[in-house]
């Protein structure tokens, strides 16, 4: 696809981005087997490919607003544009050596998200989309939503909380009920990329809870531009504060009842 002057400065920083991130992957991968930890050795690799992405974005439109996760939000002169990024999705697996992890950069127009991109640099996969354009994988492949129609042919992608999380408990609900519905269920730990394989038919659709706008940004107009469907998890919710549910237009309304079904 041939896009807009704003799209190729997202694609051009998120390969310089995820050119850094997996310089340093290697040696994440080192230090697991080494007694120096890595946690802080991540840290300051998200610190810098953000500074990467801060650094092409704002560089080539200096008067757009800025929310990225590590460094937060600045208004920009320009109100009505801004980059949403997320310079390291997936930081748990990219912590343990685990090679599914992306950069993710949405911009912003008008409260609307005009374009996403969503690079799994660890398999050189680039997704993205801007809005009315469809979605797309890396040169030329068009992404479409899969087609099925029965929901226990369908294999569903979520995030299950970590720790003691307060959405724990909802989350092993959602399960209990949908895993006999179904033909399985992925945690992978990494919201875009689960979007964005929603968006490539990988998956069949998704559903999490109290996420940040910069894990969906991107991904949610990557799905939708490839066909999904996008909804809140309670009815009267905003999907882009952080709950949502996605799937293809033929299993979505099956899909949503049985996750909102413990909302009602």
């Amino acid at each position: 696809m041939q896009g807009s002057a704003n799209l190729n400065i997202m694609i051009k920083a998120a390969r310089k981005a995820g050119r850094s991130l997996v310089k340093d992957f290697r040696e994440v991968e080192n230090l697991q087997v080494s007694s120096k930890g890595a946690g802080d050795f991540v840290s300051r690799a998200d610190i810098a490919a953000e500074n990467i992405l801060r650094e092409e974005l704002r560089g080539a439109r200096p008067t757009y607003g800025w929310l990225g996760e590590e460094t937060g939000e600045e208004a920009g002169e320009d109100p009505t544009r801004r980059w949403i990024v997320d310079p390291l999705d997936g930081t748990t697996n990219y912590l343990h050596g685990l090679p599914h992890w992306a950069v993710s950069i949405a911009l912003e127009h008008k409260g609307q998200i005009v374009a996403g991109v969503v690079f799994d640099a660890a398999k050189d996969e680039m997704f993205y989309a801007e809005k009315g354009s469809g979605a797309w994988l890396n040169d030329a492949r068009r992404l479409r939503v899969s087609n099925r129609k029965r929901m226990i042919e369908a294999i569903f992608a979520t995030g299950v909380p970590f720790a003691a999380k307060k959405t724990l408990p909802a989350t092993l609900q959602d399960l209990a009920r949908l895993m006999p519905e179904c033909a399985g269920v992925r945690r992978w730990g990494s919201a875009a990329l689960d979007l964005a394989y929603v968006a490539a038919g990988r998956y069949d659709g998704y559903w999490e809870r109290e996420l940040n706008i910069w894990d969906i940004a991107a991904g949610s107009l990557i799905a939708t531009e490839a066909g999904a469907l996008l909804g809140p998890i309670r009815d009267g919710q905003d999907p882009m504060d952080g709950n949502l549910v996605v799937a293809n237009s033929e299993i979505f309304d099956s899909f949503a009842k049985v996750i909102r079904a413990r909302e009602g």
